[in-house]
């Protein structure tokens, strides 16, 4: 008689295990049929652009920080100094106090009345009190000027340490500014990885034959200079066409964008401040239509600056990656304000 054997029923454990893998092959399906496109070239461009104009505002703010720091530093060792020259005229004063007591001490350690009469000769007495007189007005004078010695050296640390304490925070504000560049210039870097080798090849090709041409290309047209500074200070510049763009540089090989505005007018006998942030308040300001060869032009809330060459123009150095150039004004960045020094 044949056997009738129920046929056997998958185990709850292998139905749960086919069922999750079916279902990650749906989700992974689900999500390779939304997943976004490859950006194209020239979105990778711009993002990477936006980036790096992120990253040129974080420079310029890092600058400023560290020329505070520098000056800060210098003030602060200045007063530093000043104390330890101050307490050792301290310590000197106090050595002529001593003196001065060991003195008194030896020509008046009895009462007056008491040395009178002991005193063989009175004439030598009166000598001798009239001496201690002297030594007990120098005294005098050598106590008031440790007082005030004293004093000026205690405002002297007070105001030392305030320096110090504002050194630290700046410091402070120097890594953080450091490390928000640091992360735009990664995170650009992240972006021109998803390029092909062929593709970054071309860009920097293309960025470097810009900026090694732009000299010849661009019409520049006739424009008077804003000043015998202001030409000066643009042909400077116009002698590191082609110099890589490089943060915090300023020169002569290489720069950031405010670098190469310092470095062209130090050149015409002019100086500076550092930052974007200080050189548009140096100078006149003037409106976009007043513009002339030789003034400084800003860009992107202040984060970037170009010297105006003529025709809507501007001599600038753009970005990481990029060399010193012309370049129109309408493809650096917003419009913000000018300036003539």
């Amino acid at each position: 008689m044949a056997s009738h054997r129920r046929p056997k029923q998958p185990s709850r454990a292998r139905v749960t295990v086919l069922t999750a893998t079916a279902a990650a092959a749906v989700a992974l399906t689900s999500q390779a049929a939304h997943a976004d496109p490859k950006p194209t070239k020239s979105e990778v461009k711009a993002k990477v652009d936006k980036l790096y104009h992120e990253a040129e505002e974080a420079t310029e703010k890092y600058n400023g920080a560290k020329e505070q720091q520098d000056k800060l530093k210098k003030q602060a060792d200045a007063l530093q100094d000043k104390v330890a020259r101050g307490q050792d005229e301290l310590n000197t004063l106090r050595g002529e106090l001593g003196s001065l007591a060991t003195a008194q001490y030896r020509s008046g350690g009895l009462d007056p009345s008491v040395q009178l009469l002991l005193s063989s000769d009175p004439d030598s007495f009166l000598d001798q009190a009239s001496a201690l007189d002297q030594l007990t007005a120098k005294q005098a004078e050598s106590l008031q000027k440790i007082q005030a010695k004293q004093r000026t050296l205690a405002q002297q640390r007070t105001e030392a340490q305030g320096k110090l304490a504002d050194l630290a925070d700046v410091r402070e504000t120097l890594g953080t500014n450091k490390a928000k560049f640091q992360s735009k210039l990664a995170d650009a870097q992240k972006l021109l990885n998803t390029m092909t080798a062929a593709e970054r090849a071309k860009m920097a090709e293309d960025d470097q034959r810009a900026s090694r041409s732009a000299g010849d290309r661009v019409e520049l047209g006739d424009e008077a200079p804003a000043s015998a500074l202001g030409a000066a200070a643009l042909q400077a510049a116009s002698t590191r066409v082609g110099m890589p763009y490089v943060r915090t540089a300023t020169g002569p090989g290489s720069f950031d964008c405010s670098g190469l505005t310092q470095w062209a007018y130090a050149q015409a006998g002019a100086d500076i401040t550092r930052t974007t942030f200080t050189q548009i308040n140096q100078g006149t300001r003037i409106a976009r239509s007043q513009l002339k060869p030789g003034d400084l032009v800003f860009f992107s809330n202040t984060s970037h600056v170009g010297l105006y060459a003529g025709n809507n123009t501007v001599l600038h150095a753009p970005y990481p990656g990029a060399y010193v150039r012309y370049e129109s004004m309408g493809t650096v960045g917003s419009y913000e304000a000018a300036v003539r020094i």
